[in-house]
């Protein structure tokens, strides 16, 4: 649809071999200039796609330059056999130019080709990310975002949840990362935060009788950036429900990303239900509570095979291995720089391995530190076969895992063992709701602290607590954690019981949670909800692997607006007006 007035009447990929004699109005920007002696091509580019221009008064031209932005009128005319162009909608047509005016003027020199702006340093993408966004490649990215959230915003109203906005102004609190503080002009002293997540807003919408929240909410935290992580802001789809039980979220959540992602891509999706990962399997099986599915390599623990073993490496240690189908017969170099990786990257010690031929005979680096009763019941438990290469690798528990986990990360990565045509899906379900505190000794929450414990207030009473698992959740999709949720504690007891085993006494909650230590004493219901990242669900569906690829304008890596010059030095007068005084 355009709108037709004086600068257009119809939009330029929109223009077709059925409007071949007529008059019409474009208007876009110069992508090319094509000078073919003494007739010139220019390929107008707006957001519906490019139209080829064809000019034979060259005084039309004397003020267009590419990327400016101009109006074009004239008939629309049959190309030539020989010029026709396959590769784009209005390649069998184009409009001799009867009249031209340039509406923006752009400079000669312009800092990056529009069309290569991909290869540009990013720093300078971001500096002139007004240009950026002209490449149709980045600009479908920003159109996409907008088509999903608005797919996803229909379907959660179709879910019967309504929307409603919480504040962008809020008070500090403890929820895992640094807050972005604004000072108060009329409260000396005292600070506003942005919230890092509508988490207790969306609690108190429950408690208010609510009975299905959801919002497109902005996040920010002070935290440092990575590939998956914006510095600052970034937007998840938050939705909350009153009277609802982890099975209610989960379903909610399997329905609203399954068609989400079946929308807007061929690609195969997993079907729902989603696998149900408890986290301990999760670290056992795949050593991350993130796992990537498109990765066919398991981990196992064959402690138990080794508890006698007199080889220095694996006693006293958990012992992970992975079992690696037909790559025995890869390369020395394979294997010295999966070594080098190990030792070099993950700061290991080493990384051993056995190699299995035709005769299910052991060779390799480990092979004479296993003693003759130990093989069968190696074989047994890896399920070796020939051609099967065996990784060790062995640690304290935990971090047993996590080196395991890297290693089948990377070998999946080297072996091109990932199918990268698909999104498999699933629920890290079940979390530990403690976890012991190196420095301190003491428990502190793993997760969320406002989950609900399984086994509520007796588990808290009788229960060691690393051994308390709590109704906590995650949605992972290749490997990428898209959200995170709970089933909330609704209790007062409950939650001044499971805050004091994290340290914390009831006046504390009363200080730092006042809002929710209020009002859960007037009727609270059972809640439950969770908040898949939307940047990040972009990334999978772009298949980008830098989250600021999907955001219209990002920060930086350095959390810096190179566009807008953020962050910036303000005036005396107005740190005056919040009192603030600026140490050197």
């Amino acid at each position: 649809m355009v709108y037709v007035n004086e600068y257009r009447t119809h939009l330029c990929g929109q223009v077709s071999e059925a409007e071949i004699g007529k008059e019409i109005r474009v208007a876009g920007w110069i992508e090319n200039i094509r000078d073919h002696g003494g007739v010139k091509f220019l390929d107008l580019r707006d957001q519906s796609g490019v139209l080829q221009v064809v000019v034979y008064d060259e005084s039309l031209l004397e003020p267009v330059n590419k990327e400016c932005s101009v109006t074009i009128s004239g008939p629309v005319v049959l190309r030539d056999p020989e010029t026709v162009n396959p590769k784009i909608a209005t390649g069998k047509i184009e409009v001799k130019a009867a009249t031209l005016t340039v509406l923006g003027k752009a400079p000669n020199a312009l800092p990056f080709e529009v069309e290569n702006s991909t290869d540009t340093k990013e720093d300078v993408r971001l500096k002139y990310r007004f240009l950026d966004l002209r490449n149709p490649k980045v600009h479908n990215k920003i159109l996409l975002r907008s088509q999903v959230i608005s797919f996803l915003r229909n379907k959660m109203q179709e879910l019967g949840f309504m929307e409603i906005q919480t504040p962008i102004l809020s008070a500090s609190s403890p929820e895992g990362a640094r807050d972005y503080l604004i000072p108060s002009r009329r409260h000396k002293g005292k600070f506003y935060a942005l919230p890092q997540a509508p988490q207790i807003f969306k609690q108190l919408l429950m408690v208010s009788g609510f009975d299905r929240y959801f919002q497109i909410a902005p996040c920010f935290r002070d935290e440092d950036a990575r590939a998956d992580r914006s510095p600052g802001e970034f937007y998840q789809l938050d939705f909350e429900m009153a009277f609802a039980t982890q099975e209610d979220v989960l379903k909610v959540a399997e329905e609203v990303l399954s068609e989400t992602f079946q929308k807007f891509t061929d690609k195969p999706v997993s079907p729902a239900p989603f696998a149900r990962i408890p986290y301990e399997e999760a670290m056992l099986r795949y050593g991350t509570d993130k796992p990537d599915l498109r990765n066919p390599l398991e981990i196992i623990d064959i402690t138990e095979i080794f508890e006698t073993s007199s080889f220095a490496p694996f006693k006293n240690k958990t012992i992970r291995a992975i079992n690696v189908p037909d790559c025995a017969s890869q390369p020395k170099s394979f294997f010295e720089n999966m070594l080098k990786f190990a030792t070099d990257e993950l700061g290991m010690m080493g990384l051993g391995y056995i190699k299995v031929n035709d005769a299910m005979e052991f060779l390799g680096p480990i092979n004479k530190f296993i003693p003759d009763d130990q093989r069968q019941p190696l074989i047994e438990k890896a399920g070796l076969k020939p051609g099967c290469v065996l990784y060790f690798i062995a640690d304290e528990k935990n971090q047993a895992a996590l080196l395991a986990g890297q290693i089948r990360s990377e070998l999946g990565r080297r072996l091109h063992l990932l199918d990268e045509d698909c999104y498999k899906l699933c629920f890290v379900v079940d979390f530990p709701m403690y976890e012991v505190d190196e420095e301190t000794g003491g428990h502190i929450f793993t997760h969320n602290p406002f989950s609900m414990p399984q086994g509520g207030m007796e588990a808290l009473l009788t229960k060691d607590p690393t051994e308390i698992l709590a109704y906590q959740y995650d949605i992972v999709c290749n490997g990428i954690e898209l959200s995170s949720g709970a089933v909330r504690n609704h209790d007062l007891d409950i939650m001044i019981k499971a805050f004091e085993i994290a340290g914390y006494c009831e006046d504390d909650i009363r200080e730092k949670f006042g809002a929710l230590y209020h009002a859960f004493q007037y009727g609270a219901p059972p809640h439950a909800g969770m908040a898949p990242g939307i940047d990040r669900m972009l990334m999978l569906l772009t298949g980008d692997q830098n989250i600021r690829e999907v955001i219209a304008f990002p920060m930086n890596s350095n959390a810096q607006d190179l566009l807008l010059g953020s962050p910036t030095e303000v005036t005396e007068q107005q740190l005056r007006e919040v009192h603030i005084r600026v140490r050197n």
